[in-house]
């Protein structure tokens, strides 16, 4: 088993939080400075011609690309503590909220980001090369929509201590990674929303946050 990394990428540190959290031992890692476009050379393409991070090789040959995928299948070799629900219900609510922060807040986050940027300058879409311009509408539409879904999720944190309830979940890391991310397109949680605010603190408590 082999992990593809890039530490300062928000979609890998999400598996490397999980991991932690459930007290799992890092796989071999290799890292992929997408910064400096390792995700296209050609040794990375022959591993993932998606040329995105991260990426996991299983021992038989499978990869696994998509991090939500990833912390899936740990999920299931290891299901102490869940982190995707312990039921029925419990998987229904982490899941709607883990989709609500990806769609409305870590999608247009990275709108923000990508276009806005000047590092993503030519290449607004990522695992593709240059040639793919920023369009300023775009990072717009995607302040909007943040600042849309933080009132939401504040409202649902004035009355849970997580994001899906009284306990930590995979929409907790979701949302705190993006909120993180999120500040590079100068994107910063408003000083009103409280609810958040002692989120936040309290998820940068924990070990896993310095994964």
């Amino acid at each position: 088993m082999k992990l593809y990394d890039f530490t300062l990428a928000p979609n890998p540190r999400r598996v490397r939080m999980f991991l932690a959290e459930k007290g799992i031992e890092m796989p071999p890692t290799e890292q992929i400075n997408t910064r400096e476009a390792g995700q296209f050379s050609a040794e990375f393409q022959k591993v993932n011609p998606r040329g995105t991070v991260p990426a996991l090789v299983l021992d038989d040959g499978t990869l696994l690309t998509e991090s939500i995928s990833i912390c899936r299948y740990f999920e299931e070799l290891h299901p102490e503590p869940s982190l995707f629900g312990r039921d029925a219900k419990e998987n229904a609510v982490i899941d709607m909220w883990n989709r609500r922060v990806e769609i409305e807040c870590y999608a247009p986050a990275a709108d923000v980001v990508r276009n806005s940027l000047e590092i993503f300058k030519d290449r607004a879409i990522p695992g593709m090369p240059n040639g793919v311009p920023q369009i300023a509408a775009l990072a717009e539409r995607g302040r909007a929509s943040v600042a849309r879904f933080v009132g939401r999720l504040d409202q649902q944190l004035a009355d849970n201590q997580f994001i899906a309830g009284d306990y930590l979940s995979i929409a907790d890391q979701t949302a705190f990674i993006t909120f993180d991310f999120a500040k590079r397109g100068e994107l910063e949680v408003p000083a009103d929303a409280k609810n958040i605010a002692r989120w936040q603190s309290e998820m940068a408590a924990r070990p896993s946050a310095s994964a």
